[in-house]
Parts: C-alpha cells; sequence; structure tokens
C-alpha cells in the first residue's frame, strides 16, 4: 500500500523528479568522490610531514578512517531507509562531508594546527599536541560521517526520481541511469588521483586541499538547488529487516527448550500471509522454534500478526537468518584481498623514490600510480562482459561465463599475486638504493623506473574487478528479494572489517619487527626498513586465505552455478497452509 501511495503521489506530481533532476544528483556525487578521493589519495604524505607519523603509525590511521567510513555506510543506509529518507541523508551527509574538508583544510592554512615539519640536517622533530590532533581527527570523523550517508544513499536517490513502474521503459531507464551513474564515479576517481594529486605536488596542501573544499561546496549547492524537483520518498515505516534479524535470534534462544514440531505446517507463524515461505528449511534447525505458535490466543493478534514479535517471528525473519548465517563464511575469505589493497599506501612511498617520467618532461606522481589499478579494473570489465562472456557461456552454460564463487576465487588469486610481485619488485629497488648510496636517505631517487609497479596494481585493479562482482552476485543468488539491501551491504561491511585488519596487522608487524632496538619493516626509511618481507606475509595470508577460500566452496557446491539454495519455499508449496487469524 506504500509503495502504492508514493506511486500515486509521483503521477500527482508530473512537475517532480524525472530526468531533470539527474544533473543536480549526479553532478552532486561527482564533486563528491573527487573530493574525497582527492584528499585520501596523497594523504599519508601529509601525515608524515606536518604531524611527524611513521609509514605504520599514519597507514593505521588511514585504515581505520576507512573502516569508520565504510562501516557508517550500512547505519546510514538503515537510518534513511527507516527514519529520515533518502533527501535528508544525501543532504545531511554532503554537509558533513564538506564540514570536515573545510578543517582538514584550514589545517593547512593555520600553522598552529599542525607541527612543523622535521629539519633534515639535524632531525628534529616538534611534538604534536592534543589539540592538533582533536582537529585532525575532527575532519576525519565529519567525512565519515559524511560518507556513511551519501555513498549508500546518492545512487538510490537517484532512482527514486526515475522509477514509474506503468512506464514500460522503466527497467532501461534505469538501467541507463545506473551505467552512467557508475561512469561518472570511475571519471572522478581517476580524477582525484590525477588532477587534485597533481594540484598537491606541485602548488602545496593548502591549495591541494582547498580544491577539493570547493568543490565539495559546489557538490553541495547543486544538490540544493535542484531540491524544489525531487521526488522526495518518506522513510519507510514497515519493519526493519535488520531488527528483524535480531528479533529471530533472540525468538529461538527464548525458545531453545521448545520441542520442534515433525509434521505439517500448521504451527509456524507466516506473515504477511500471502508469502510464499511456508514452512522454514532444515538447515540451522534450531533457529525453527522461533517461528513456532505455542499458543495462538497468547502469541497472535485478531489480525493474525504476532503479539510479540521478540518471542515469535515469521518464517521469511527465520529464513532471512539463517541465509545470513550461511554467507558469513564466504563473506569472511574477502578480508584478505582488501587488506592487500588498502595496504598498498606503502606502494606510494617506493614509487616516490623511483623515476616516475614517461616522458621527458612528464613525470607521474607518486600517488596517481592508482590511476592503473582503476583502469585495470574498467577494462577487465568491459572484456569480461563483452568479450568473455559470449565465448565462455559456450563451454560452462552459464549466462554469466563463470559462476560468482570461480570468479572470486580468480581474484583472490589474483590479488596474491599482485602482493608477491610488489614483494619482488621492492626487493630489487631496495637492493639498489643500498648500492647507490642511499641507505640513509629515503627520499634520494633510485635509478629504477616506477613503470615496474605498474604490473601489480594492473594485476589488484583485475582482483577487486572479478572478486567484488562475484561476491555481489554470489549474495543476491544465496539471498531472499526481501534481503537485497543486506546483499549489497556485505561488500562495504567487508571493507570496512579488512581496513580494521589491515589497521591491527600493520600495527602488530611494526612492534613486533621494530623489538630489541631493531629497525621495524615497516620504518619510515623504506631503505632500512623491509617492506618486502612484509608483502611476503601478505602473501602467505593471501595463499592461506585461498585454502580457506576452497574448503568454505565445498559447503556452497549447489551455488556454484549461481543458482539458489532456497529452494524449499518451491517444493513446500503443497503444505496446506490455514490461515491462522480464521482458526
Amino acid at each position: 500500500m506504500e509503495s502504492e501511495r508514493e506511486l500515486l503521489l509521483v503521477e500527482e506530481n508530473p512537475r517532480k523528479g524525472g530526468l531533470r533532476t539527474m544533473p543536480f544528483i549526479i553532478v552532486n556525487g561527482s564533486f563528491e568522490r573527487v573530493a574525497s578521493f582527492g584528499l585520501q589519495a596523497n594523504l599519508i604524505i601529509y601525515l608524515m610531514t606536518y604531524y611527524n607519523m611513521t609509514a605504520a603509525t599514519g597507514t593505521i590511521i588511514l585504515g581505520l578512517w576507512g573502516a569508520l567510513s565504510n562501516g557508517l555506510a550500512l547505519f546510514g543506509a538503515i537510518t534513511a531507509d527507516f527514519y529520515l529518507g533518502r533527501y535528508r541523508a544525501v543532504a545531511y551527509g554532503s554537509i558533513s562531508t564538506l564540514v570536515g574538508m573545510i578543517i582538514l583544510w584550514l589545517t593547512a592554512m593555520i600553522p598552529q594546527l599542525k607541527s612543523s615539519p622535521c629539519s633534515q640536517i639535524q632531525h628534529v622533530c616538534n611534538g604534536v599536541t592534543a589539540l592538533q590532533l582533536v582537529v585532525l581527527f575532527s575532519s576525519f570523523v565529519f567525512m565519515s560521517i559524511g560518507a556513511g550517508f551519501v555513498e549508500p544513499c546518492s545512487i538510490i536517490f537517484g532512482a527514486d526520481q526515475l522509477e514509474n513502474k506503468k512506464n514500460p521503459e522503466n527497467e532501461r531507464i534505469l538501467e541507463s541511469y545506473f551505467n552512467w551513474y557508475y561512469a561518472s564515479s570511475g571519471i572522478s576517481i581517476i580524477l582525484a588521483v590525477t588532477v587534485i594529486v597533481y594540484i598537491q605536488d606541485n602548488y602545496g596542501w593548502k591549495v591541494g586541499f582547498g580544491v577539493p573544499a570547493i568543490l565539495m561546496f559546489l557538490s553541495v549547492l547543486m544538490f540544493q538547488i535542484g531540491s524544489p524537483l525531487y521526488i522526495k520518498v518518506k522513510p519507510k515505516t514497515t519493519e526493519n529487516l535488520v531488527i528483524g534479524l535480531f528479533q529471530a535470534a533472540v525468538a529461538a534462544f527464548r525458545k531453545r527448550n521448545t520441542r520442534r514440531p515433525l509434521s505439517d505446517c500448521d504451527g509456524f507463524y507466516r506473515w504477511p500471509l500471502e508469502s510464499d515461505v511456508l514452512t522454514p528449511s532444515k538447515d540451522f534447525r534450531c533457529l525453527n522454534r522461533a517461528c513456532i505458535i505455542e499458543d495462538p490466543q497468547r502469541d497472535l493478534n485478531p489480525d493474525g500478526s504476532a503479539s510479540n514479535p521478540w518471542n515469535l517471528c515469521s518464517v521469511e525473519q527465520v529464513e532471512s537468518l539463517k541465509a545470513l548465517i550461511k554467507a558469513l563464511p564466504m563473506w569472511s575469505t574477502c578480508f584478505m584481498i582488501f587488506v592487500d589493497i588498502n595496504v598498498f599506501s606503502f606502494s606510494l612511498l617506493q614509487t616516490k623514490t623511483m623515476d616516475r617520467h614517461i616522458f621527458p618532461h612528464f613525470e607521474v606522481p607518486a600517488a596517481s600510480f592508482s590511476v592503473f589499478m582503476i583502469a585495470a579494473l574498467t577494462i577487465w570489465i568491459a572484456f569480461y562482459d563483452r568479450v568473455l562472456v559470449p565465448l565462455l557461456s559456450k563451454y560452462t552454460g552459464q549466462p554469466r561465463g563463470l559462476s560468482p564463487i570461480t570468479r572470486m576465487g580468480i581474484g583472490l588469486i589474483s590479488s596474491g599475486m599482485s602482493i608477491a610481485l610488489s614483494a619482488i619488485t621492492e626487493s630489487i629497488r631496495r637492493q639498489r638504493a643500498i648500492e647507490e648510496g642511499h641507505e640513509d636517505d629515503p627520499n634520494a631517487l633510485v635509478n629504477m623506473s616506477a613503470m615496474w609497479f605498474v604490473p601489480q596494481y594492473a594485476l589488484l585493479g583485475v582482483a577487486e574487478a572479478t572478486h567484488a562482482v562475484g561476491q555481489v552476485e554470489f549474495f543476491y543468488a544465496l539471498f531472499p528479494k526481501s534481503m537485497s539491501s543486506i546483499a549489497s551491504s556485505m561488500y562495504t561491511v567487508g571493507t570496512a572489517v579488512s581496513s580494521l585488519i589491515g589497521s591491527i596487522l600493520v600495527s602488530g608487524v611494526d612492534w613486533l619487527s621494530s623489538t630489541g632496538g631493531k629497525t621495524s619493516w615497516l620504518s619510515s626509511n623504506i631503505n632500512r626498513g623491509h617492506i618486502d618481507y612484509f608483502f611476503w606475509l601478505l602473501s602467505f595470508l593471501s595463499f592461506i586465505n585461498f585454502l580457506y577460500f576452497l574448503v568454505v566452496c565445498r559447503f556452497y557446491e549447489s551455488l556454484n552455478d549461481g543458482s539458489s539454495r532456497l529452494s524449499h519455499v518451491a517444493e513446500d508449496k503443497e503444505c496446506d497452509y490455514r490461515l491462522l487469524h480464521e482458526s
């Protein structure tokens, strides 16, 4: 009923929504990405220079920042769906991001808000005050809150403006919108890691942080200018899916001593009554207690709904909880690939000491090398979709060429190979630096081309493309339709957990390798440290993770063709279900 009212609202307001809103929404998202990614690409250098952080400490802080931003995306999506609405979520998130960028820009403009760079001659460093760190971290928090609201809501808010189920061209219009939105996102990221990074390297941090702040201001302004034209879908008043999962777990625990019925489905609670899921599956049967009706008079309201949702849950809620539990083992295999991507900030320190000239008078900024990863990711997705899928589908019988699980495995292998190549390249770079007498000068240029790092960036791009797309498709096949939003959120939450794991791993390696007065593997002087050892450790962990992935795959054999395991819905159609409110 709610969706029907929203559709009527759209039809009664023909001046709202439509293609006229797209420039405002796409410009808002594009400028936000240019500003955000432009700041992140080079930030490790800023932290090491003006806050006297070591390479390890800076990487840990950036990892925690990434974990917070990605973790808040799930919170932002839930808040937008059930409390704020997507319009206010994007508006508040954009403003929060702008506040964070202005604070970060002020740290570059006001000398008292940052420490002075260390003296290269006397090796003297001024300490960083608590106030300076509070100001810095507050900028990160504001930007994380903003990203948590904007990232999951912006693209769906745009779809709200175009969706019209009575239009026969509805699907084509939405597909075109999604393509343009993702294309603009890719272009934005490329501009961020090239143009913004170039400005920071050549015009300093005052201009380098000021330009993203100005872009973010324009992003907020454009979004607000389009406000009178937007369709503003109200928050849902229906039950929160995430709360429903908790209710199913609590209800099953409370009824842990209840006997499970062995026969018909009469004793199971189903809501809404039109649901296709008639009986719970046989997997995790201990959870089936949550949907058992013990006393209809006590457990049900006159309309058939549960009187206490924390004591009686629907079959749908129980099956959703089971689907989530089934997904967790495979989801945990994705952490390592994102750890590999997140700790690649050390590669920035490596390429900064190497010859980055493509042409005699053009030098690629060190932080811009990630553009090779983005380019490889984009090219691989297009190549796989247009060339490999038609060829592979003839031999595998799969409409998408390779199954989601197979593509995830290819991504894990590619990621491990990329890190192994990085270890080999760093061993060669470090050896040359020592031979050239640069052991005590981490800023000295080594007579070695930075193009050595292009293959590992490209491999990492292919790894992310194959694994990420395969993972999302896998979750969509495993989860019921009601959990589509959770399926897309699993990827974001996985990156958050990976950022946290990466920060813990960097902290542990830095501490263990520096015990006894030894030089840390992750020393800021990379010519004395051993980043290659750290990369070999990541390669070994990636190999162990791949073995773990192979073990986990044995539990998903029926999903290896991309089909759903939730077949009990169709099998149990013959169950003679009795409408509870009529009994």
